[in-house]
């Protein structure tokens, strides 16, 4: 037994023995969230409720014909494609390169030309100091690692660039769902920060702040106008949305489970203001923008 413990703690104090599991450990977590969002249907809910969120991206980056931007995490493309209309030279950018065939399309009808590139947000493929604007719209927020992918945005950017993000708020509806979803999922690996921690406005200062000038922060809303009832969300939400469609498969041999996940997210949406009418409710994001 004491060789045993002595062994072990060798290799633990040691990074280079360490090293190449922590590495396998990352491969694999990487690849599960790739398959989380390339399940369902993404770029259909991109399309159907958050299309309009790139637009004001852009506009709050303040991006211009000519520039060079970065899209991380692009997803189906909805900053990139109105960056690319606005004359600049865009890189789309994400871990879920299935999501790229429904983004060409989309481009391909707007008008817009952009490169796609497969890139995790924590390990840019790109060099220091290349782009003169980096974005993302509730994209980089669900890297795992959160400092990891905060120093990436800050390294591509060329000095004096400039970053924009939008992030859903803890507190808003999206924060809300993520939290009703939690006690379903699984533990969360070592060191990986709940997403809508891009949210908090302390958390991104604590991220950027020592790298940027120019932070600013301001809280929006996405009106939100599809769902007449909880029940019709949460079942939109299981058929497209991977992070959701990924709880349910965890849970699908346990009904009571089921049942009581169904439950909790009808609920988040009649608490929304999901009562049958028709009204609208609205989603609450961060949006950050600095400068380099």
């Amino acid at each position: 037994m004491t060789n045993t413990v002595t062994t072990t703690a060798t290799a633990a104090a040691d990074p280079a023995a360490a090293a190449p599991d922590q590495a396998a450990a990352d491969r694999a977590l990487k690849a599960k969230h790739r398959a989380m969002w390339a399940s369902g249907d993404y770029p259909t809910l991109a399309s159907d409720l958050i299309w309009s969120l790139g637009p004001r991206l852009v506009d709050a980056t303040g991006i211009r014909p000519g520039e060079r931007v970065l899209d991380v995490a692009a997803g189906s493309g909805n900053v990139a494609i109105p960056a690319a209309l606005r004359g600049a030279t865009v890189v789309a950018s994400d871990l879920t390169p299935e999501l790229f065939d429904v983004g060409r399309r989309l481009a391909t009808e707007a008008g817009a030309e952009l490169e796609w590139r497969e890139a995790d947000a924590e390990a840019l493929p790109f060099g220091d100091d290349t782009f003169d604007a980096v974005v993302s719209c509730v994209g980089v927020m669900f890297a795992p690692h959160h400092g990891r992918a905060a120093d990436e945005l800050v390294r591509v950017a060329k000095p004096g660039g400039r970053i924009g993000l939008l992030s859903w708020t803890p507190e808003g509806f999206i924060g809300r769902m993520f939290a009703a979803m939690k006690p379903f999922n699984a533990p969360p690996p070592a060191g990986v920060q709940p997403p809508p921690l891009w949210g908090d406005e302390a958390h991104v200062r604590e991220l950027l702040g020592a790298h940027v000038t120019e932070l600013s922060v301001r809280r929006g809303t996405l009106v939100v106008d599809r769902f007449r009832t909880g029940e019709e969300l949460r079942d939109y939400f299981k058929a497209n949305y991977g992070p959701t469609i990924a709880v349910y498969a965890r849970i699908a041999d346990e009904p009571d489970r089921v049942r009581a996940l169904d439950d909790a997210l009808a609920e988040l949406g009649r608490e929304a203001g999901l009562d049958g009418s028709g009204r609208p409710i609205e989603w609450e994001y961060l949006l950050v923008t600095a400068r380099r």
